[in-house]
């Protein structure tokens, strides 16, 4: 019994508080960071063409011949899925005269080639250049075989696709470090997506980050979290990994204990949750802090007769939010019955704008194909189309919390430029901000050392 025990301690997420890192004294985040032209060329050639970014889900490749694009920055990717079952990525540009060979976000090539739109160029699914129009017309010698696409370092890993600009960075559990043995307790392989939304935004990607870093403004953007949410910081835990990404342990499933009043408001924020568990929301009036324990205890005896199996998490996971920063650009808050994963991707030429992706990655019970969300407060069909919506964040349903966050940023951009901005002055519960900014100019220093 004790090795066994032993063996299920050995599956859980490590909740040990890691030591605080260093942080750089007076780091000046002033607002140029956030508009200057040459600053988005440092970290275009320093970090983002170094680091482990995710192109889509490896669900989303079923069969040869399937194949995903998207974009960084000024660059496009091309995700395939070949007949020998391995998953490639490439640059999506024609060798011939640099034509994307797609456009599509998802797609399947017919007979497992894909033909350039331009001049019928044909390409495999490895990459390899087979046929082209007018083959002996080239007095050079036929470019078949030789003119390949240029492949990209890539790994899946948690049921994403990953890819990265930099053949020498290092491998993707590397530079993930301890917090892919975070991850890993969470049944990532078997979410679906159910959510796929991309918005234009008119403001620097790094916005998206900070305010990710942090939750300092929950009382004040998103005031209906209180009800559901800890915001008090000291009842929340933060880690800062020395890879560079970092987590934030906050309590879920009861108000924040800075609360006064709204009891009301409380009973029928979590009632669908409650209810989903066999508890009732009115019986917790006069002992609100109740209902996480409560909660807790009702998911471990009835989350295997409802086809979850939460034997791989601490209590807390049940009810809390697990929210992790993956530097540079990625952040989720994972609860077992699924995540909200959110991304900033920069803009191919102005800093003053970014694409901020938001997926909503539900994890189904076990043998049902169709279930109620009470976090997304719907029924969710797994087999529904996984369908991406662009455009404006006015334009596109993003959720009420979501869209809170957004509308601030768009703003907050316009003071950045104010002559009247000096630079950030953080409080200590900011300071997932400050290791953020640390961290992106280490890499554009170790950079531009490596290029003098």
């Amino acid at each position: 019994m004790l090795k066994e025990e032993a063996q299920a301690e050995d599956r859980l997420a490590d909740l040990t508080k890691q030591p605080e890192p260093p942080l750089t004294p007076g780091n000046p985040i002033d607002g140029s960071r956030y508009w200057s032209r040459e600053f988005m060329d440092l970290e275009w050639e320093h970090v983002w063409t170094r680091t482990w970014q995710i192109a889509g889900m490896r669900r989303q490749l079923q069969k040869p011949g399937d194949f995903l694009t998207t974009t960084l920055g000024r660059e496009e990717i091309l995700c395939t899925l070949g007949r020998d079952g391995a998953v490639r990525t490439f640059f999506n540009v024609c060798q011939h005269r640099g034509m994307p060979l797609s456009t599509d976000d998802v797609g399947h090539a017919s007979g497992g080639v894909m033909a350039c739109p331009y001049h019928g160029w044909r390409f495999d699914m490895a990459g390899v250049l087979r046929s082209v129009p007018d083959e002996a017309d080239f007095v050079q010698g036929s470019p078949c075989g030789k003119l390949n696409l240029v492949e990209i370092r890539c790994e899946v890993w948690a049921g994403f696709i990953w890819f990265n600009l930099d053949d020498g960075a290092p491998p993707l559990r590397t530079a993930l470090g301890e917090i892919a043995d975070q991850i890993d307790t969470y049944p990532m392989d078997d979410m679906v997506r159910t959510h796929w939304v991309t918005i234009e935004g008119d403001f620097n990607w790094k916005l998206i980050q900070d305010n990710f870093n942090e939750s300092y403004h929950l009382p004040f953007v998103h005031p209906q979290l209180k009800y559901v949410l800890e915001q008090a910081h000291e009842h929340c835990q933060f880690d800062l990994y020395g890879t560079g990404h970092s987590r934030m342990l906050m309590p879920g499933g009861a108000p924040s204990r800075a609360l006064v009043g709204g009891e009301n408001e409380t009973i029928e924020a979590m009632r669908d949750e409650l209810t989903c568990w066999g508890l009732d929301a009115d019986s917790f009036r006069g002992r609100r802090q109740e209902m996480r324990a409560a909660l807790q205890a009702k998911k471990r005896e009835l989350g295997a007769e409802k086809g979850f199996d939460f034997s791989r998490y601490h209590d807390a996971q049940l009810t809390d939010h697990w929210h992790y920063t993956i530097f540079p650009n990625l952040s989720f808050s994972l609860k077992p019955e699924g995540n909200i994963w959110l991304r900033g991707r920069p803009h191919p030429t102005d800093p003053e704008k970014c694409y901020f992706d938001m997926w909503y990655l539900s994890l189904f019970p076990r043998d049902e194909d169709r279930f109620y969300s009470y976090s997304m407060g719907a029924y969710l069909d797994k087999s529904a189309p996984d369908v991406h919506v662009q455009g404006k964040y006015d334009e596109v349903d993003i959720g009420p919390a979501v869209i809170q966050d957004v509308e601030v940023w768009g703003t907050q951009q316009r003071g950045l430029r104010s002559r009247g901005y000096r630079r950030a002055y953080l409080a200590w519960q900011e300071r997932r901000i400050h290791y953020f900014h640390d961290n992106l100019d280490r890499m554009i220093g170790q950079g531009r050392k490596r290029s003098a």
